[in-house]
């Protein structure tokens, strides 16, 4: 383990601040190495190779800056994970968001289960083959618009209140949802008005269980490290808004390929 060992975390924004928060909670002394790349084209957007091809970059530039284990806490970038680890990754221990989504929803459940994700995320359809079982009701829904707002510190808008009930009506009298993007915890209180009787999921805290249990953990030797191929003041000023969370110095990089 080299003198510069971190977890890295990686996400497009800042959505991963959520899991980052959570490991802060519940190991301070693990030291973090939180990439941001949000100055790259947004996730959502990319062919499945494009994404594959960035997402592969961005591990292996985290493992050269001595990330020891790498949380992708990125729904959309978890989606193509297992191309990527099965051919392009570093070689070390890669956890998605996605399979400790799906475990964190207990076997005996039965009812309605909401599923909220941005658009590649739920036309994967990995949440609901994951999720699907006898008695289960599985309903889906695209809640793109939520990440943007968030990202823009528009939570409190009337734009964002529009379309988090549009998104939430078929929803209403659901027994459960389960957060399928890191950013939507951020507004977990307004989501939570919407379904009122919802037991509510949110991934982050069974992420973090599955690397304190599983990975290979740095002690704390170095500050936290935040890197953004994005606008340095903005990520920081999003985070603090978005989670409460003070980022510390915050550096833009600028990463080729992908």
């Amino acid at each position: 383990m080299t003198a510069a060992a971190r977890v890295g975390i990686l996400d497009w924004g800042i959505g991963g601040v959520g899991v980052r928060r959570a490991l802060r909670r519940r190991a301070p002394g693990v030291p973090v190495l939180y990439l941001s790349d949000s100055g790259f084209t947004p996730y959502g957007l990319l062919s499945r190779s494009a994404l594959g091809a960035r997402v592969s970059r961005l591990l292996w530039y985290l493992a050269e800056n001595g990330a020891t284990s790498i949380v992708v806490a990125c729904n959309a970038a978890s989606t193509v994970l297992d191309a990527i680890v099965a051919a392009r990754a570093p070689d070390l221990p890669v956890l998605g968001v996605i399979a400790p989504a799906i475990a964190l929803v207990p076997e005996k459940f039965r009812g309605t289960l909401g599923v909220l994700g941005g658009r590649r995320t739920i036309r994967s359809q990995l949440y609901r083959r994951g999720l699907e079982r006898p008695g289960r009701r599985i309903v889906q829904r695209i809640a793109q618009p939520l990440s943007a707002h968030i990202e823009a510190g528009r939570t409190e808008s009337s734009d964002c209140a529009r379309d988090l009930e549009r998104i939430m009506n078929p929803l209403r009298d659901a027994d459960a949802l389960l957060l399928a993007c890191t950013h939507y915890p951020a507004i977990l209180h307004k989501i939570a008005r919407q379904a009122p009787h919802a037991r509510l999921f949110d991934p982050a805290e069974q992420v973090v269980e599955h690397l304190l249990s599983h990975f290979p953990l740095p002690a704390r030797s170095l500050r936290d490290q935040t890197l953004t191929t994005g606008s340095a003041y903005q990520t920081r000023a999003a985070a603090g808004r978005a989670w409460g969370f003070d980022l510390g110095a915050c550096a833009h990089v600028h990463i080729r390929g992908g």
